[in-house]
């Protein structure tokens, strides 16, 4: 058990992180998503709602240098299941469980991104609510330690979880040179009833000179309505 606060407050580069998981009084499915930059063209992001999800777009238009790997629509709702991912993954999750694949299925043609030498992970999560209840699922795809040839590939699912917890996975293990990728399992956390206050406590832990945005989803566990929480840090 590992209080989210304190990880993310005591990594100063968690790179990017999701957290899936449900509220302590059983009414709601939680997801959270937040991005972190080192460089001027990452910093140099805001994230925008739609009426699907979110996407990530440039704050100064001049400024952009590098599109790549830097804009993307990180979650997207596709009937009762919410998608979250770090990159254009989001799509092939989309269009594969439009056509009934299975989660690990959308994803067996994607990999780590080709920005050696970190080769970044694409971390994803799924969360389905059905008559059953809640349903979540995580991944990672990585390299073997930093070989580019090699993509490693986990998946966890978390079927009707338990109240008041969650798991959270990111990145980077830390703030190096090379960036080293996420290891083992995600991690069980405690989650909130009170979304501001949960995504106001996540985003005064998050590193200040490397934090970008954030953003907390809370759903409605019985009529999937939602309410979102937006933080830019770009303004």
């Amino acid at each position: 058990m590992y209080s989210l606060f304190d990880e993310i407050a005591s990594n100063p580069y968690p790179g990017r992180g999701i957290v899936l998981g449900q509220s302590p009084d059983k009414n709601h499915a939680v997801a959270v998503y937040f991005i972190m930059g080192r460089s001027e063209n990452s910093r140099n992001r805001i994230f925008i709602s739609e009426k699907d999800g979110i996407i990530t777009k440039p704050f100064d238009e001049k400024k952009v240098t590098d599109p790549s790997l830097i804009f993307y629509q990180p979650v997207k709702i596709l009937g009762n299941k919410t998608i979250i991912t770090n990159g254009d993954h989001t799509d092939a999750i989309y269009k594969g469980m439009d056509q009934q694949l299975t989660f690990e299925q959308c994803l067996r043609n994607c990999s780590f991104e080709p920005d050696a030498p970190n080769y970044t992970p694409r971390i994803s999560g799924i969360i389905k609510i059905d008559a059953t209840g809640q349903h979540y699922a995580m991944s990672i795809l990585k390299s073997d330690n930093g070989s580019p040839d090699s993509c490693q590939r986990f998946t966890f699912a978390y079927d009707n979880p338990t109240p008041e917890y969650g798991h959270f996975i990111h990145t980077y293990i830390g703030d190096s040179n090379p960036l080293k990728s996420f290891c083992g399992e995600p991690k069980k956390i405690s989650i909130l009833d009170d979304i501001d206050l949960f995504a106001d406590k996540i985003w005064k832990n998050l590193n200040e000179e490397n934090k970008i945005s954030l953003w907390v989803r809370y759903i409605n566990i019985k009529n999937l309505e939602y309410k979102d929480i937006i933080i830019n840090k770009n303004k």
